[in-house]
């Protein structure tokens, strides 16, 4: 027994049942429409709006700062000849400031790709700046470290540990990004991949000296 909707909305007839099925299928086109993936609001749809790509330093694995943020004073003696360095001896460089120390692991893996930076761009205006917090910066466990790794950027002395704090270093390795000037552009927690692809297209960006393509 047909119901009275069924008599009264679409009839018993063949047009009745076109009706029923062209409401369905627009029912089911309304339900697909409500969902994000098919209006495109995450960029998921074949239609949609394409997701906002990550920035420079996103992908990277930097935390960017907002502008304006300076960093601590900085003056440490320089290994192995002792000499006094303030971090605004580099004031028209971008600096790349890493603390780490030779017992840490993560710092070991990425210390061949901080030496990779430097010798890639040292000559267009970036310096990598290692900051040892080696407690009593034991010359004999220094040395040997340095020379077995290759390092040729400069190695300042933190024995104490009082520079990391004033630059809120909680663990390391801890890596600051410097803009030529001295504002602190972003900082990365951890070990990072520093000659990466991804790394050089931020460092390109923040670079003094950029390269001019005719």
């Amino acid at each position: 027994m047909r119901s009275w909707a069924s008599d009264t909305l679409f009839g018993g007839t063949r047009r009745g049942t076109l009706l029923r099925v062209g409401l369905a299928v627009a029912l089911l086109a309304l339900a697909l429409w409500a969902l994000p993936s098919w209006r495109g609001e995450d960029g998921a749809g074949h239609h949609g709006r394409h997701a906002p790509s990550l920035d420079a330093f996103e992908r990277a694995g930097v935390t960017e700062f907002t502008e304006g943020q300076r960093g601590p004073a900085l003056r440490l003696a320089r290994f192995p000849d002792g000499v006094v360095v303030p971090l605004e001896a580099f004031a028209d460089k971008l600096v790349v400031l890493n603390f780490w120390a030779t017992w840490c692991t993560p710092c070991t893996t990425e210390m061949p790709t901080l030496e990779g930076l430097w010798r890639e761009y040292g000559g267009r205006g970036l310096v990598v700046i290692g900051v040892s917090v080696d407690r009593g910066a034991p010359r004999a466990v220094l040395e040997p470290y340095i020379r077995h790794h290759g390092l040729t950027f400069p190695i300042l002395l933190d024995p104490d540990s009082r520079a990391a704090g004033a630059w809120r270093v909680t663990g390391i390795p801890a890596t600051f990004v410097v803009r030529p000037g001295g504002e602190v552009a972003g900082m990365a927690a951890g070990a990072r991949e520093w000659n990466s692809t991804e790394m050089r297209a931020l460092i390109e960006t923040l670079l003094p000296h950029r390269m001019h393509v005719p």
